[in-house]
């Protein structure tokens, strides 16, 4: 028995002394409010009204009954609403800031298409990690190794000029003492300023016998685009972002990588709703490989 609905029904028809004008208040039909009614009083054991052919009369039973009823819908009511505006409450999630404003955008939109309200915080890897830990946000969009990603973003060399080769080889910046001009550097841009992309770039760096100040962590993005727009460097990248810049982008010869994200709730929340409503819109926001299970709504 749908206990709350019969207490509702009891209230209504108590109100206004009719099962007919009870149930329309109540958003029923008579024949539904009279079957909840009699529900309700088989659980009792007693009768609550004495019916009329015109009038619905509380029995003294009915009358002490009728106040608990009536604080059970209250509460019930009360819970929906609570529902309602827990559901309303926008989701703060933390996203890195290589998505682009049209990505953001996008992903915003996207979200209201399936009843989730985002408010985005574009921060760096590490104060990604700490506006989670901080419960800041209620999700974030981590910095991760490939194994445990979710979402996979190939990274390759972008440069001012078309290299003319289909892959770019980082021994191929090697300078020997005699070389003229300065040395070529590779950037990175702070959001592969991470163990699991710098580490393997600078263990390459030292293998090809590259100089140390040939790999460079850059403050931001603009930065770094800068010095590879106006020198012969090159900006370890996305190929949405050379494009977005109008770089030419190849992958890196001698190592394939990515940046790799995972979503990630504060405390202890569950994102799973999020990533399988929003998995897809995510991936093109990062302009990333969605992985097998994120598609169409069933990552696990």
């Amino acid at each position: 028995m749908d206990l709350v609905g019969a207490c509702r029904a009891f209230v209504s028809v108590s109100e206004y002394g009719s099962f007919t004008d009870g149930a329309a208040a109540a958003r029923m039909s008579q024949s539904v409010a009279s079957r909840r009614v009699a529900a309700l009083e088989e659980r009792f054991g007693e009768p609550l009204f004495e019916r009329t052919s015109r009038r619905a009369v509380l029995t003294p039973f009915g009358r002490e009954m009728l106040p608990s009823a009536r604080q059970l819908v209250q509460a019930a009511d009360v819970l929906l609403d609570e529902a309602e505006a827990v559901k309303r409450k926008p989701w703060r999630l933390a996203v890195p800031g290589i998505c682009s404003t049209a990505g953001l955008a996008r992903l915003v939109a996207e979200a209201r298409g399936h009843g989730v309200t985002l408010d985005l915080r574009v921060a760096a890897p590490t104060r990604r990690r700490e506006l989670l830990h901080a419960q800041q946000v209620r999700a974030a969009l981590l910095a991760v190794p490939a194994d445990e990603a979710a979402w996979s973003v190939p990274l390759g060399l972008a440069a001012a000029q078309d290299p003319g080769v289909r892959r770019v080889y980082l021994e191929t910046l090697r300078v020997g003492r005699a070389s003229p001009g300065p040395a070529r550097r590779v950037w990175i841009q702070p959001e592969d300023d991470v163990p699991h992309i710098r580490d393997p770039l600078t263990r390459l760096r030292d293998a090809v016998g590259l100089r140390p100040a040939q790999l460079v962590a850059a403050a931001d993005l603009t930065s770094a685009a800068a010095e590879v727009l106006c020198s012969g460097d090159l900006l370890l990248c996305s190929r949405a972002q050379a494009d977005e810049l109008a770089l030419a982008w190849r992958p890196i010869g001698e190592i394939t990588f990515g940046r790799g994200f995972a979503l990630a709730a504060a405390a202890d929340g569950n994102p799973q709703h999020i990533e399988a409503r929003l998995g897809e819109a995510i991936a093109r926001c990062l302009g990333a490989d969605v992985r097998a299970d994120t598609r169409g709504g069933t990552a696990q």
